[in-house]
């Protein structure tokens, strides 16, 4: 008999504020798929990571004849065959740092550059001899790449060292950035939220302050007035973040999978997978059932003294 008021008084209220609940609805749904995107896009940039890292080469460029005095380490010229055995006798010792090293000579250099870039019109004027010859090392572990750059930076015949992840750090950069403005956005939503769901139950409770004051009257605890009200947030909430994990799904589907396909457009980005996605709905459902909740308990205790 309990349970069965509690279950009307709750559809009561909820037919009594649909449009504000209807805006919570909405409101919670957006925070909570910007919360969700938030942590599958950390998810993306930590998979992106692990995937790229690994292919990364440090590259040492070494010095020839038309790099004289362009560096440091060209003031002598063109790189000679003791200095590039010395090179490559330094990097073999490197074992607990150092996977592979591979010695690319400038005729390969040039091979691979017109492959690359065979329809750029510069490319009909290099020839092999103004192409850098080159040292590529794979490392064991990619953050020691600092390691590599100050023991060769600056030595005779050594041009420069280039670790690729500068330039995959600017693109996780970028996704980091749009993770700080996605949680930046979700914040406001997550206030506007909760300022709908405080008005809400603030509402509910001044049109039902006669039912209250009759229920109080005839002994009801704290606790079993207040349910119905809680349970309206928890339940609208509860939509929200059903409504959210909604928007996560079909986004996936949508970005990834069809739509704009974008692992079809660019297929060496490693996207998250579907088991990523699933591992965040429960706590975007919890989040939603939790956090209208705590703020009705809360919003409550000052607009219904019982």
């Amino acid at each position: 008999m309990r349970a069965q008021f509690v279950l009307s008084e709750i559809g009561v209220g909820l037919r009594r504020n649909l449009t504000m609940t209807f805006a919570v609805i909405i409101s919670v749904a957006l925070s909570l798929a910007l919360f969700g995107a938030a942590v599958l896009m950390g998810q993306q940039v930590n998979a992106m990571k692990s995937f790229w890292y690994d292919k990364v080469n440090v590259t040492i460029y070494l010095c020839n004849k038309n790099d004289a005095g362009t560096s440091e380490g060209c003031s002598k010229g063109a790189v000679t065959a003791q200095q590039k055995e010395q090179i490559q006798t330094d990097l073999e010792k490197m074992t607990r740092l150092v996977d592979t090293v591979h010695h690319e000579t400038a005729d390969e250099a040039y091979k691979h550059y017109r492959e690359q870039y065979g329809d750029n019109a510069i490319a009909s004027i290099i020839t092999p001899d103004q192409m850098q010859e080159s040292f590529r090392v794979k490392l064991k572990d990619p953050e020691k790449y600092e390691v590599i750059a100050t023991a060769f930076a600056g030595r005779d015949g050594v041009h420069s060292v280039q670790d690729q992840r500068d330039i995959l750090e600017q693109l996780f950069s970028m996704m980091r950035g749009l993770n700080v403005t996605a949680l930046v956005v979700m914040g406001l939503m997550l206030v506007i939220a909760l300022m709908l769901i405080v008005n809400t139950v603030r509402v509910s409770a001044f049109s039902r302050r006669r039912e209250t004051g009759i229920m109080r009257l005839v002994g009801a605890s704290s606790f079993y007035i207040q349910m119905p009200f809680i349970m309206e947030a928890a339940f609208a909430g509860l939509l929200g973040g059903a409504v959210a994990c909604v928007m996560l799904v079909v986004g996936r589907y949508f970005l990834i999978d069809a739509g704009l396909s974008l692992a079809t457009q660019m297929p060496l980005v490693k996207f998250i997978g579907w088991n990523e996605v699933l591992s965040v709905l429960p706590l975007v459902v919890v989040i939603g059932l939790l956090m209208p909740s705590l703020a009705a308990a809360v919003a409550l205790r000052k607009y219904l003294k019982v």
